[in-house]
């Protein structure tokens, strides 16, 4: 299908600490559980209102996940690029279908950015040689942006 495109961009913060697991090939995989949230003032009571969402992240790429591991706690605020993934599997209990939506962080057109400040934290982006990058010029913007009191 000519003209499609499957891309999608987050920033919030992780709602626990990455999981990282052993695939059957000896490699690697992360698990983000990733919160973002939006907030308004409702018209009627003058309350403030927030709605949070939450998205699986999977990243596969090997060098990405160590530092994933390392680096990126409960609570830290990312940025991430990926593919939409839909997977399929039975469930052993009750032997139906089950479905689970997935952000997946792998090859050229992905990346994951750490943000929030802190000395030391950088981009990284997922290419051909998976560089850390220190440069957080572009990033401090959107940090302070994005910063809310989510409860976590």
């Amino acid at each position: 299908m000519a003209g499609s495109l499957n891309k999608v961009l987050l920033i919030g913060r992780l709602g626990a600490d990455p999981e990282i697991k052993q695939m059957v090939n000896g490699k690697s995989v992360a698990r983000l559980s990733l919160a973002t949230s939006q907030s308004w003032k409702d018209k009627n009571t003058g309350e403030k209102k927030e709605k949070t969402e939450w998205h699986r992240v999977v990243v596969f790429n090997e060098g990405l996940v160590n530092v994933v591991q390392q680096y990126l706690k409960k609570g830290a605020q990312i940025y991430v690029e990926g593919q939409l993934t839909t997977r399929k599997w039975k469930d052993e209990q009750s032997g139906q279908d089950k479905y689970s939506t997935e952000i997946v962080i792998q090859g050229y057109n992905s990346s994951l950015t750490m943000l929030g400040g802190g000395s030391g934290s950088g981009g990284i982006q997922n290419d051909s040689m998976s560089q850390i990058s220190n440069d957080m010029s572009d990033n401090s913007q959107i940090s302070n942006e994005m910063d809310d009191d989510i409860p976590f």
